[in-house]
């Protein structure tokens, strides 16, 4: 599921180099210009992989977490985390054809 609202934040500070310094310094005062829900918010105040992961691009997550310092060895780590807890596909039988 997608989360508007976050991902246009994402994007609106990958694209934009001033509004991303006023983030870093600030991230409430920028947030409150979003429509972001206060669980989003928490996610992102505490840079919780696992809640932001599943609601955006993996490119603007990824470019959102290395430019909050985020290193991308505990950023892969976390989402890892998110995989294991994925629950697992059952594998499909092949088709027999002939």
């Amino acid at each position: 599921m997608t989360d508007y609202w976050l991902s246009k934040l994402l994007f609106d500070l990958q694209s934009t180099p001033a509004l991303m310094a006023e983030y870093k310094k600030d991230r409430k005062a920028v947030m409150a210009r979003y429509t972001l829900s206060a669980e989003a918010q928490a996610a992102l105040l505490a840079d919780e992989v696992v809640f932001i992961a599943p609601r955006v691009n993996p490119y603007l997550l990824r470019f959102y977490f290395s430019a909050t310092g985020m290193k991308d060895a505990d950023l892969i780590a976390k989402l890892r985390t998110l995989q294991e807890a994925a629950p697992k596909e059952t594998p499909r039988k092949e088709a027999a054809h002939g």
